[in-house]
């Protein structure tokens, strides 16, 4: 790890692990020695961070200098809180991490009064049914639908039919029971979705299909709203 990503990493921990963080605990996260994580809290000092507390007591990460300032109304504020604690809720593991990591950076970021109230926010977001645990890595996923790139998996669909698909991804649903891929398949020759608890083996194919994504999605949504509520989509979960 460079020193420079060590930084980085240690500005992170701050901005996510409950105040006051001992140097101890920090060098834990990060796999140094408490003796670097003082010299890297200077550093950081340095370079215009303000950082509460001393050694043996603890650290509180008090203003960001690496993030700009922000300023939200109070409804802003309980929006953006409601639309992160629901991620974190229905988003896959390295969504619902992220989530996290925005809540964090923007409490250091506000002014304190904003800050309290991004704390205390009276809206929440809580789920007592989890969401099915998807079946591949959602992030490889993401990165292939943004790339426009094929991807191939094995599939089981509601009857426990097992094939092998090849598809263009397009867009990741968020569901109310589950996480669904909207894509064009190559073996149907059709759009279909896709449950990512029901998907496995991903693997990205060289096979480009930009600068399709974006007129494909429209396609398919256009697909999708035009299918009668009585009636069986062509574009319903396989």
């Amino acid at each position: 790890m460079t020193r420079t990503h060590r930084l980085f990493q240690l500005m992170q921990t701050l901005r996510t692990v409950p105040p006051p963080a001992t140097a101890a605990a920090l060098a834990d996260a990060l796999g140094v020695t408490p003796r670097t994580v003082y010299r890297d809290i200077d550093t950081l000092r340095g370079l215009g961070a303000v950082i509460d507390g001393a050694a043996g007591f603890g650290y509180t990460l008090i203003e960001d200098a690496a993030l700009p300032p922000l300023s939200f109304d109070a409804e802003e504020l309980e929006a953006l809180v409601l639309g992160l604690r629901e991620v974190q809720q229905v988003g896959d593991p390295a969504l619902a991490e992220a989530a996290g990591a925005a809540l964090s950076k923007m409490r250091a970021r506000l002014p304190p009064g904003q800050a309290h109230r991004l704390q205390h926010a009276v809206l929440s977001a809580h789920r007592y049914a989890p969401m099915p645990e998807p079946g591949i890595d959602v992030r490889v996923l993401r990165q292939a639908a943004w790339d426009e790139r094929t991807v191939r998996f094995d599939y089981c669909d509601v009857e426990g039919r097992a094939t092998t698909r090849n598809v263009d991804p397009l867009s990741i649903v968020y569901m109310q029971a589950s996480h669904c891929l909207l894509a064009w398949c190559h073996l149907r020759r059709a759009f279909r979705a896709f449950r990512l608890d029901r998907m496995d083996g991903l693997e990205v194919l060289e096979t480009s299909f930009r600068p399709r994504r974006v007129p494909l999605l429209r396609e398919c949504l256009a697909e999708m709203g035009s299918c009668p509520p009585s009636a069986p989509s062509r574009t319903a979960s396989v």
